[in-house]
Order: C-alpha cells, then structure tokens, then sequence
C-alpha cells in the first residue's frame, strides 16, 4: 500500500483560541519505529480535553508545534520492528497517538491501539478512546461501583456521558441521566438510562431525591464540576461518591456536606491509568463491542479544515449530542 510522502494536518503553532488551528497540506507522513504503526486516518474524535490543551490552561502542555487528537479510527497502513499484534490492512482505533489525530496518518504504540470489531464503522471507532476509557475508569477504578447501585449521570448527552449509561446499565446499576435539550433528553434514555432529568429545569434536583425516595444516589458522574459540585453533594447517598469528569473553573463548595454523609469526591485522569488498567478497560470493552451494548452515538462532524470550528461548538453548543467527529 503505496502512502504519499505529504499529508494533510492541523498544526498548533501557539497556544491561543479556536483560530490556532491551521491546516497544512505538506506535512511529512510520519515513519513507524519499533512497537508502533502507522495508521491512515478515516475519522479522529474530538475531546473537551483538547480544547483546554490548546488554549495553554491544561496542567500538561506539548511542546509547539504539535498536532492534536489521540482517538483515531482508519487502517493500519505500516507496521514498525516488533509489532505482532495487527498488520498492515488492520481496522483500528486509538486511545492514543504519538503524531496527534487531527491528520491524514497518524503514528501510534502497539499498546494504545486496538482491533476494531466489523460491526462498528469508522465513525464509531472514533467515539470509543477517550469517552469509554473515561467512563469504565470513572466507574470501577474510581468509583468502585457496583451492580444493584444506583447512578447518576450528570451531563449524559456527550461522549463519555453516554458512554457511562451504556455501561452503567450493561453492568446491573440503576442510570438516571441528565441533559440540558429535548434531543440529549431522548438520546440519553435511548442508550442505558431507566429516568432523564432535564438540567435546565429549576427544580431537577429535586425530581432526582424523589426519583431515589430521598435516600440519594451512590455514585454520580460529573461533567461540569464547577456548576454541579454543590448540588451532587446534596444528590449523594450516605457513602455517596462524586467522580469528577469534567471541570470548567473553580466553585466554592462546603466541606461539611461530606461530612454528614461520609461521601468522597474522586478526581479521574486517564492519562494516569496503568497500563494493566487500560488492559481491563480494553478486555470489558471488547465484550460490549462483542455483545452489542458498546454502541458508541456519532454527533456533529465536521470535515479536517473545519476543526476551529469543532472547537468552537464542543464548548459553546448549547447541549451535547453525542460525540464530535473530524472526518478526513
């Protein structure tokens, strides 16, 4: 399989807003070294996370110029010294890249790479890395949850939120989701949740203790900490855990309401996942590929050169529906 020597990419040269992302029609397609692939790039989707990364407010930065995106779908084009694991002609998807997503090719390590099941299609693949990585991780290495739990998904209709329900519900807990519009309202109750809550209404918080008759939720998935994190600890059963997702600025919260109930608000990274970790994740997903409850929902796509734009609407849209897609 013939590559050109060029390829197309987004660059980020400063850090900066939305129009830092440039694209380039004359990058070099990059050269697998041992334990890695090349792989051609059908679709990479596009995380909260990098939209942080790339305005410099993100405690890890790349050093510039750089190339963003880590969860890639497409075909191994080449494999490097030592890769066993797949070989040239391989559909597969990402975790992470060592070259950034938001380009042509792309060069990843055997170990973030993984089959991707007939069943799935390039899109797909591009919504599992980050958003189901996250969400096992928030739910078993984090929270500890259980089957016969009860779990509330704040923020439900993005990539991980949606990813969280499936999950939550293939492993036997009770889902209550929210989402802040008609459409996220019916996507969230479509992939896993028993009850949706609209986060928009005044009184949603209390529709939730009723719908848990008052005794609160066991575990709660937060995506916007610093809105929510006040309410979740009144949300919370006695043991409750409040697992932070995502967060957009600071928020004045009062320690003594973990105190009244023994809750624990747990952060997740999963840049800090082992790699034994990221192997369970890898295995409990494969089987709800397998079995057909993994079903990740595609939201807006947008085309390489309109990745500023992704940028622009991953943040400012008014409700997530499932997940952002660069298309190449």
């Amino acid at each position: 399989m013939a590559t050109s020597k060029f390829m197309r990419a987004i660059r980020v040269s400063e850090f900066g807003g939305p129009s830092v992302l440039k694209l380039f029609n004359d990058i070099p397609v990059p050269t697998p070294g041992p334990n890695q692939l090349l792989i051609r790039v059908h679709a990479c989707g596009v995380n909260p996370v990098e939209t942080y990364i790339r305005s410099g407010a993100y405690a890890r930065k790349p050093s510039l110029p750089y190339t963003p995106g880590s969860d890639v779908s497409g075909v191994v084009q080449a494999v490097g010294d030592n890769v066993t694991a797949f070989k040239a002609g391989d559909r597969v998807f990402t975790t992470s890249t060592e070259t950034g997503g938001y380009a042509e090719y792309t060069k990843a390590s055997e170990d973030s790479v993984h089959l991707l099941p007939d069943n799935l299609d390039y899109k797909q693949g591009a919504a599992i890395g980050i958003p189901y990585f996250t969400a096992y991780r928030a739910l078993f290495h984090r929270a500890h949850a259980k089957s016969g739990e009860s779990v509330l998904v704040h923020g439900a209709s993005g990539g991980v939120g949606v990813a969280a329900c499936q999950i939550a519900r293939a492993f036997g807990m009770k889902v209550l989701g929210t989402a802040g519009t008609p459409e996220g309202l019916a996507l969230v109750m479509k992939n896993g949740a028993h009850q949706v809550f609209n986060h928009r209404e005044k009184d949603y918080i209390d529709k939730i203790k009723e719908a848990t008759s008052e005794k609160g939720v066991d575990v709660i998935i937060e995506m916007l900490s610093n809105v929510n994190l006040s309410h979740d600890l009144q949300l919370v059963s006695y043991g409750g855990r409040v697992i932070i997702v995502g967060c957009r600025g600071p928020i004045e919260i009062n320690p003594r309401d973990t105190m009244v109930k023994e809750s624990s608000i747990i952060g997740v990274s999963l840049f800090l996942a082992t790699k034994e970790e990221k192997a369970e994740c890898a295995a409990a997903l494969f089987a709800g590929m397998e079995a057909g409850w993994l079903k990740p929902v595609v939201g807006p796509q947008h085309p390489l050169e309109k990745a500023s734009q992704a940028h622009e609407d991953i943040i400012n849209s008014p409700g997530a529906a499932g997940k952002m897609v660069l298309l190449m």
